[in-house]
């Protein structure tokens, strides 16, 4: 029996009995609205249904669907001979670990999963009922773009819908996962939520579908090398790959688990781990692991794990702008967002992708009030013409702006290199942040030694060299003299930019101590309508 065609008998609908045996049918509908076949294609691949990612998100028989019977109404094109249940979306909401969530999933079986004026209904209602109850949006797409049978009407609807997740913006947090192709109107659904999950070999975003592209430029391309995950990754668009629909749900759930329900909710704080061994990160390790040498390299994450609770890292896009982690995780049970350089790429230094990734991320840590922990070590931004031709300077502003106007409070390690602007901008004292640490090995300045050196002492050098003096030597005493009263911690603390040169062992209890003292920080703002991010 085909998802559209009558029951071979039909209850009694004029008793009571018959009325609830017609309405478990229509119910039954809705978990096959394509039919069965459809379902075992589905699965065939290896992959979930629409209704499973839903159920496999959401707590065991917390779900509740909501326009489970729509049907849409369009009669273009002889639509009206198929008219199947749900529309091609599963929506409703549910709690995950307890905590209540709205959810969408888009039915690709049904219509490819295309948006017409049904499902956008059900997509805006779903969408204004998580913006009214105050509580995430979780959106599992598979929808191959607007339904062109419907016409002018998916237009219209997918621009309520960008309009919708407008509002939601920065009111509660919006999750996306990239189940299967989504392309066309609906790919700027993912796109201006706040956290992009990707299903490798299987998800894939993008505007244009290589049909199209063929057509229009002349370019012979497939879906994945348009949005694959790989590529969503690569280019910053997505937050984090799995390898299956599953694996994805769990993902959902972890980040949930860091995040509040909403922009008025605090952060959310678990049991401390303990005082156990094993259940504490390595903290003395810090004090020998920076290397001697100014110019030697080691792993930020090394510095994480023996600064946050174990096991309780997540990081966002690792393969975009590696310069710069950015990432959730615990600091004794609370919940903080982490900004750290990393000195295996490009040293450290701030290029305009990493400037605009750690900005974002900002953003969205002060939007719902998740405190921000630096950690610096960073030579300065890239130098080069293409990057300064490219507009670096216009690119790299909003991470200043994203800073200076966070409220919620900051916490600043510097372990080793802060220059110029790159020390500025990465949470120092001035433009905002409420505690500053440095390790004995910070090294505070407008430039390292050598380049303060040539600047400040070039006419000596000159002259030295002039009179065939050991200009070596010269150089070398006056290195030492600028690393000890200029490029090092203390000139800062005197200066009160650094609260308190620390050992390094002693970071997690500092930030343990600082972020208990910020967490109900209080901050009077101007009146204004919004202020003009530098885009």
């Amino acid at each position: 029996m085909t998802a559209s065609s009558a029951p071979s008998s039909s209850p009694d609908l004029a008793t009571t009995a018959g009325k609830l045996d017609d309405l478990r049918s229509r119910l039954a509908e809705t978990a096959a609205p394509a039919g069965e076949d459809a379902v075992a294609a589905v699965h065939g691949a290896g992959r979930l249904t629409a209704r499973e990612r839903v159920t496999g998100l959401l707590d065991d028989g917390s779900f509740t669907e909501i326009d489970a019977l729509a049907r849409h109404r369009s009669t273009s094109f002889n639509l009206d001979r198929e008219r199947p249940v749900t529309d091609g979306v599963v929506t409703g909401y549910g709690t995950v670990d307890g905590r209540q969530v709205c959810v969408f999933s888009q039915d690709a079986t049904v219509f490819d999963g295309t948006v017409g004026e049904t499902h956008g209904e059900k997509l805006v209602k779903v969408m204004e009922l998580a913006l009214r109850s105050g509580v995430p949006l979780i959106g599992i797409h598979d929808s191959t773009g607007g339904r062109v049978k419907e016409g002018v009407v998916s237009l219209g609807t997918a621009a309520r819908l960008y309009r919708l997740r407008t509002q939601l913006s920065g009111v509660v947090p919006q999750i996306s996962v990239i189940a299967g192709p989504t392309a066309g109107t609906e790919a700027h659904q993912p796109a201006l939520a706040d956290l992009v999950v990707t299903v490798r070999d299987a998800g894939a975003l993008y505007l244009t579908d290589p049909q199209t592209t063929a057509q229009v430029v002349g370019e012979e391309t497939t879906a994945a090398e348009l949005g694959s995950a790989d590529v969503l990754m690569a280019n910053g668009t997505s937050h984090l790959a799995v390898s299956s629909d599953s694996d994805a749900l769990a993902t959902v759930r972890d980040l949930l688990a860091q995040l509040p329900a909403n922009n008025r909710a605090p952060a959310p704080v678990v049991e401390a781990a303990g005082t156990a061994p094993d259940a504490a990160p390595d903290t003395a390790a810090l004090d020998t692991l920076l290397p001697d040498s100014p110019l030697g390299g080691y792993d930020v994450h090394d510095v994480l794990a023996g600064v946050v609770d174990p096991d309780s890292l997540l990081e966002l896009q690792p393969d975009f702008a590696g310069n710069v982690v950015t990432a959730f995780a615990r600091v004794d049970g609370r919940s903080v967002g982490v900004v750290a350089t990393q000195p295996l790429v490009l040293a450290g230094a701030l290029d305009a992708d990493a400037a605009r990734k750690a900005a974002r991320f900002i953003r969205f840590c002060d939007a719902f009030n998740l405190p921000l922990v630096f950690v610096v070590d960073s030579p300065g931004f890239l130098p080069g013409v293409d990057g300064e031709r490219a507009g670096l300077l216009r690119q790299s502003a909003p991470l200043l702006y994203a800073v200076a106007e966070a409220t919620v409070g900051m916490v600043t390690v510097v372990t080793r290199k802060a220059y110029g602007t790159s020390y500025v901008a990465l949470g120092s004292k001035n433009i905002g942040a409420d505690l500053v640490y440095a390790w004995p090995t910070a090294q505070i300045s407008n430039a390292d030694a050598e380049n303060t050196v040539s600047a400040v002492h070039a006419e000596t050098l000159a002259k030295a060299e002039r009179r065939r003096k050991d200009v070596d030597a010269l150089r070398a005493s006056l290195l030492d003299e600028v690393e000890s009263t200029l490029v090092n911690p203390y000139a800062a603390a005197e200066r009160g930019y650094v609260d308190m040169v620390i050992p390094p062992s002693e970071t997690r209890r500092r930030l343990i101590d600082g972020l208990a003292l910020v967490e109900r920080k209080l901050v009077q703002s101007a009146p204004r309508k919004h202020g003009n991010l530098p885009l």
